[in-house]
């Protein structure tokens, strides 16, 4: 069985989105028509397309915390983050410090 952490060395996030959107498109064909065998997806595949929605999710995530310290250097307040991300500054900074926090301490300092 293929894992998200397997995936994710293997795919970009274009790459891990464009196999995702294709598992998905079979998946929503094999549901207007259930007797066309070649779109139904397998066991495998459905697995596949979970582990694969979870990549997407974790490189999002990474590209969202980057853009925010882009936006950061660049002189943007957590009140102009926010709003970019349609929530209060508060919760920017919070959500951007736990990230900061789950990956561990600085190699630089």
């Amino acid at each position: 069985m293929v894992t998200p952490d397997d995936l994710e060395r293997q795919h970009s996030l274009i790459t891990a989105t464009r196999r995702y959107d294709d598992l998905r498109m079979r998946d929503a064909l094999a549901a207007v028509d259930p007797d066309d065998d070649e779109a139904a997806l397998s066991p495998d595949e459905c697995l596949e397309m979970l582990a694969l929605s979870e990549v997407v999710i974790r490189k999002a995530g990474y590209g969202r915390q980057a853009k925010i310290r882009s936006a950061r250097a660049a002189g943007a307040s957590w009140t102009q983050i926010g709003a970019a991300l349609g929530t209060s500054k508060q919760a920017a900074w919070e959500t951007h410090q736990r990230w900061l926090d789950s990956q561990g301490p600085d190699p630089e300092s």
